[in-house]
């Protein structure tokens, strides 16, 4: 958010709250009490035992994934159906018209400029690791019975199984935590942290302990998911390098990288979100694009075009049967992507959710949704047809089997770059590929601290550089925590961990949302101004 955007969140004089009342200045620092005291000193805590007690940790964390996924994925499928439906009526509902930040707002930033945002923050990492690894996965371990023999069958219950989890679902997530974090900062003048959302359930007992949980909880969720990613990243871009320039493979290279681009991401923290996160993140779309653009030109623009019409309708033909969690015989799938992904997603919504809201004042409800659920699902379908229908293509037509062994053998980090092998280019190509994963790493890891900050700094837009500063250097150090404690299980762990309970808080967020829509839908026909609001009686 720019500077100014801190002036636009109106006063709040009809609850008596003061933004960072409940604050401590000491050292220059400008922390909630007891939020960040609380959170810091844990996320600190948990760094310690899992460098200090690596093979206990890789342990603990790996028997936690297949326990929680498998007893409570009724939980997690049950909730990412109800935020889907939920931004579903939102689009057709009256409240679509009711403005962010009141009926003069106007939006601080252009389509480009917030499109590339809400999208690198969102997505970025994730499609480069899972954009040929998803589609070439599931092509050869079809859901929902389709059998692997049928390689038409296969390759299309394949492309709707990856869109499933790449399209409405994940953005409805964030949708509904982003339109929460908008609609009572810059519609009521409360907060800007998720405790807010839950004024119309708890009153003025959301600046107590109960508030103070939800936001503790806030931020573990938005830590774990966050390293989680930057995980991912750190695991693809070694193996590019190491495929490219014959580096070093391990935990010490991506440890490395993690440090390297946590220092980096200090860098665009200090030019603050308009100088570093926006320029970053308008410098991957332009990459993304390109290489997106590439894959289209040399691997087929009939075939994707054709794909992407033909993915969309296996995806809206599949999405029922593949959201449902009852009587399924299709248990690995379920249990080992589905209920991964809605975690991992809903781990990752404080941090999206957060983000997408500071930059999105002076969209109507209605705009919001749809550019925040509509157009990235879009964007995805046409991303997985490119790279994951490129893959499939080259391994049914050619016989090539780069890209199959890279899933076979379980070093999912280097599908794309087996993808990009057999088109021209490839060392261009694959160096775009791993400067994207990079500055996708930066932007998180920066808008990511961005957004901690805001919740352990009482809901202020503008504590001093030095707490955010800490968050980044916590988010690597998280990261490498959990590389060094078991790679791989212990990431995908600690986004469910987190994950599962915070799956509760979000449905219960929506139904605050839904009264805190229709309150406000009311007081505009009644002409009573936002300044006569009573925020209990929403």
């Amino acid at each position: 958010m720019s500077d100014e955007t801190a002036e636009k969140v109106p006063d709040n004089p009809d609850f008596d709250y003061e933004i960072g009342q409940d604050n401590i200045q000491i050292f220059g620092l400008d922390i909630h009490n007891p939020v960040f005291i609380v959170s810091g000193g844990l996320i600190v805590a948990f760094v310690i035992y899992a460098l200090g007690f690596s093979a206990h940790a890789e342990a603990t964390l790996g028997e936690l994934r297949p326990w929680i996924t498998s007893t409570f994925d009724w939980v997690l499928m049950g909730a990412a159906n109800i935020f889907v439906l939920f931004c579903l009526f939102l689009l057709v509902s009256p409240w679509g018209k009711i403005r962010l930040g009141g009926p003069e707002a106007t939006p601080d930033y252009g389509y480009a400029g917030w499109f590339a945002m809400l999208f690198a923050a969102g997505m970025g990492i994730g499609l480069m690791f899972f954009g040929v690894l998803e589609p070439m996965y599931h092509f050869e371990n079809p859901p929902l019975g389709v059998g692997k023999e049928n390689a038409a069958a296969a390759a299309a219950a394949g492309m709707a199984a990856t869109i499933f989890h790449w399209g409405l679902h994940p953005w409805a997530i964030y949708a509904v935590v982003a339109l929460s974090l908008a609609f009572f900062t810059f519609n009521r003048g409360m907060p800007l942290t998720i405790r807010s959302g839950f004024h119309p359930i708890l009153g003025d007992r959301v600046w107590g302990w109960p508030g103070h949980l939800i936001d503790i909880l806030a931020v573990f969720a938005t830590m774990f998911g966050l390293a989680t990613s930057l995980g991912f990243g750190a695991q693809q871009a070694g193996a590019g390098l190491h495929y490219l320039f014959n580096t070093p493979e391990g935990i010490p290279t991506q440890v490395g990288l993690v440090i390297g681009i946590t220092s980096v991401a200090l860098i665009s923290v200090l030019r603050g979100l308009d100088g570093g996160v926006k320029r970053l993140s308008e410098l991957n779309m332009m990459l993304a694009l390109l290489l997106l653009l590439f894959v289209i030109a040399v691997g087929g623009v009939v075939d994707i075009i054709t794909g992407f019409f033909g993915a969309a309708y296996y995806y809206a033909r599949d999405v029922l049967p593949l959201s449902n969690p009852v009587g399924r015989e299709d248990l690995d799938f379920m249990h080992g992507w589905t209920t991964f992904y809605w975690a991992w997603w809903i781990s990752w919504s404080p941090f999206v959710g957060m983000f997408i809201a500071r930059v999105s004042r002076g969209r109507t409800v209605r705009e919001f949704i749809t550019c925040v659920l509509v157009i990235p699902t879009t964007v995805s379908v046409l991303w997985m047809t490119a790279f994951g229908g490129t893959a499939v293509r080259q391994y049914l037509n050619t016989g090539y089997d780069g890209v199959m062994k890279t899933v076979t053998d379980y070093t999912p980090e280097l599908s794309l770059f087996a993808m990009l092998e057999a088109l021209p280019f490839t060392a261009v190509t694959s160096f775009i590929g791993i400067v994207l994963v990079i500055v996708f790493f930066v932007t998180s890891s920066d808008s990511g601290s961005l957004v901690i900050d805001t919740i352990t700094a009482g809901g202020k837009l503008d504590a001093p550089v030095a707490q955010r500063v800490f968050w980044c250097l916590f988010e690597g150090l998280v990261a490498i925590a959990l590389l060094v404690g078991g790679g791989l299980a212990s990431l995908q762990a600690a986004a469910i961990t987190t994950g599962l309970p915070f799956a509760v808080v979000l449905v219960i967020l929506t139904f605050c949302v839904a009264l805190g829509l229709r309150k406000e839908l009311s007081d505009q026909k009644a002409g009573i101004a936002p300044t006569q609001k009573d925020p209990q009686g929403a």
